[in-house]
């Protein structure tokens, strides 16, 4: 694979790794409610679809670059503080603001499968992956966050003070 490509792999990795982690903190902070019951079937897809970016990665020989991935480690560990509600005060923002920004980054994961969807006929090794079907998992899930996601601004951004 080209290099272009393996530096984009890389990036969505680190995405993927940190979207993974966020999910699964959502879910952690809602469970019990409806939203952690949402969040425990999105937190699954999402690391399934990091798999199979790994998976992808493996069969095209593009190595992990460590750089990526420490920076991904570190914007996972401060996302726990932002998104906890401890550093504001404000729970309800701070969850509704974890929701947004994975919303955002199922995004860009879609965004990966399309661009991969363009160039399949020029790299084999993406013959193999089901870009369809990748693309319309994050499609479904941008709908369920969407939904999630403004739920979460109302309970946030209508409470009086």
């Amino acid at each position: 694979m080209s290099d272009a490509l393996d530096l984009y792999l890389n990036d969505h990795l680190a995405g993927a790794t940190l979207g993974s982690d966020l999910a699964k903190q959502i879910r952690d902070r809602a469970e019990g409610t409806p939203l952690g019951e949402t969040m425990a079937e999105i937190a699954a897809e999402i690391e399934r679809d990091r798999e199979t970016l790994l998976e992808l990665m493996e069969a095209t020989g593009t190595s992990r670059n460590p750089v990526k991935q420490v920076t991904g480690w570190v914007a996972e560990k401060a996302s726990r503080v932002k998104f906890s509600g401890a550093a504001s005060g404000e729970p309800e923002q701070s969850l509704f603001m974890a929701v947004e920004t994975l919303r955002l980054g199922v995004a860009g994961k879609k965004c990966l499968w399309l661009a991969l969807q363009q160039v399949r006929s020029e790299h084999q090794e993406l013959a193999a992956i089901d870009l369809e079907g990748l693309i319309a998992r994050a499609a479904a899930q941008e709908g369920t966050l969407e939904r999630e996601r403004l739920a979460a601004g109302a309970r946030a951004l209508g409470a009086a003070d």
